[in-house]
């Protein structure tokens, strides 16, 4: 198995640019911004009013007819990742079960179900608030106060039998994998932020391991709902000064960056053995050719112990490719737009690429979506393979005046150049978790 070597064949998006990788790409490379005042449900009371929201789509459209009573059990972390499995395995040209049962099979390629897994990071996902508060205004005591007793014997009997399935984290890949008929090894990464670098790390190694051919993997997480906005409001993350101008709110790497903005969204990628692609006839966007994951036990609020993370991980993820510095073309930032995670990660890359760091280009995609959790890490190592494939590198829109303390060179406008290798990496900003994978373009 030494000699196995794993490739990008397919990659399917769902965010608040877009549905498909093709629309995200032309947005992206446009500069424009998905970021606007959130309509889900009333903000104002909130010192940040503004996210990263997606259009509303049937989730019943990315299904077999014969799947669509089991949507009625999927929350909206589930729904977004159903969608992009399903744009990841056309994007593709796999013939899986649901393309199959929906008529959309062209493609002569099917997997075998049993060498096909599945990896895919979950966060923390939000129960329906309107379901759960009014369950729980049932279980009051004569003092108006919550029982746990009446919670007991009255309040849960006002939650549908089947309310807990969908808010597992690993119900994300479990209806992926049941819609597409993925046997082999599947498994659930539920490290914050991180979670969609180190799923993709973890199905490289599946492959390597010839434990499967193909994985779907990735991540998906939406933030968008008054406790996701509360947890980072609390932490004094988002950015609150930009309530009039949304598209304005996320400024990576800016020196007058003043906080992120949540959003909704994911993406899964389609990773395959490359013999067994070529043997196909797939297209190729890129290699992962390294995966390096590293934890900072310490102060991760502080930039010094939050470099030293990023430095290590990056480091192994080029130790794992056999890449130096100077064959690295390209960064694509996590970049959250807050000043301590910004100038942490932008020191953490400088110190792993050395007397390289001013020639490496750096960009950042958050300032046109905001952050989706565990859903940010498939989304950004899209990007980074779509950069390869293409020779073209994206904006991190709204650093437009780059801070001077972040050792870096940021794209500041959409650049055409070759990119033949390419690092990607990313972070959960309460956990500690670090993971960075390195891609690079097939032949090179």
């Amino acid at each position: 198995m030494a000699d196995r070597r794993v490739v990008v064949t397919g990659i399917g998006l769902a965010c608040p640019l877009g549905i498909g990788n093709r629309n995200v790409w032309e947005h992206l490379l446009a500069g424009r911004s998905a970021v606007r005042r959130i309509t889900a449900f009333d903000p104002s009371r909130f010192d940040s009013q503004v996210a990263g929201q997606m259009d509303e789509f049937k989730v019943a459209d990315y299904v077999p007819k014969s799947y669509r009573k089991s949507t009625k059990v999927m929350a909206r972390d589930i729904e977004i990742a159903v969608a992009a499995a399903y744009e990841a395995v056309k994007d593709a040209g796999l013939r899986t079960k649901c393309l199959i049962e929906r008529g959309e099979a062209q493609a002569p390629a099917l997997p075998d179900p049993t060498r096909f897994g599945a990896n895919i990071g979950a966060g923390l996902i939000c129960a329906d608030l309107t379901e759960l508060s009014g369950a729980i205004y049932t279980a009051r005591d004569e003092a108006g106060r919550f029982s746990m007793n009446k919670w007991g014997k009255e309040g849960m009997n006002n939650l549908t039998p089947l309310w807990l399935l969908k808010y597992l984290p690993n119900m994300l890949a479990c209806h992926v994998t049941i819609v597409h008929d993925a046997q082999a090894p599947s498994n659930t990464i539920t490290c914050g932020d991180a979670s969609g670098h180190l799923a993709i790390g973890e199905a490289q190694r599946t492959i390597l391991r010839g434990a499967a051919d193909v994985c779907i993997c990735g991540g998906a997480e939406s933030k968008l709902n008054p406790m996701g906005l509360m947890r980072q409001s609390l932490l004094k993350r988002v950015a609150s000064d930009s309530n009039d101008v949304p598209a304005k709110a996320c400024k990576p790497f800016d020196a007058r960056r003043s906080g992120t903005v949540i959003a909704e969204g994911g993406g899964l990628l389609i990773l395959e053995e490359a013999e067994h692609a070529r043997q196909r006839g797939a297209r190729i966007y890129a290699e992962v050719a390294g995966f390096g994951a590293s934890t900072n036990p310490g102060n991760w609020t502080s930039p010094e112990d939050h470099a030293r993370a990023v430095q290590l991980a990056i480091q192994r993820a080029m130790a794992d490719a056999g890449v130096k510095p100077a064959e690295v073309d390209l960064v694509v930032a996590f970049a959250p737009g807050t000043r301590e995670h910004d100038l942490g990660e932008a020191k953490g890359i400088a110190a792993a690429l050395g007397v390289q760091a001013d020639r490496v280009l750096v960009t950042a995609i958050k300032g046109a979506l905001g952050t989706c959790g565990a859903g940010a890490g498939a989304i950004e190592t899209s990007v980074t393979a779509m950069a390869i494939d293409a020779g073209c590198i994206p904006p991190a829109i709204n650093c437009e005046q780059p801070d001077p303390s972040c050792p870096i060179s940021v794209v500041r406008q959409a650049t055409s150049r070759p990119v033949k290798v390419a690092i990607t990496i990313g972070y959960a900003m309460s956990g500690g978790q670090y993971g960075a994978l390195l891609l690079r373009k097939v032949g090179s």
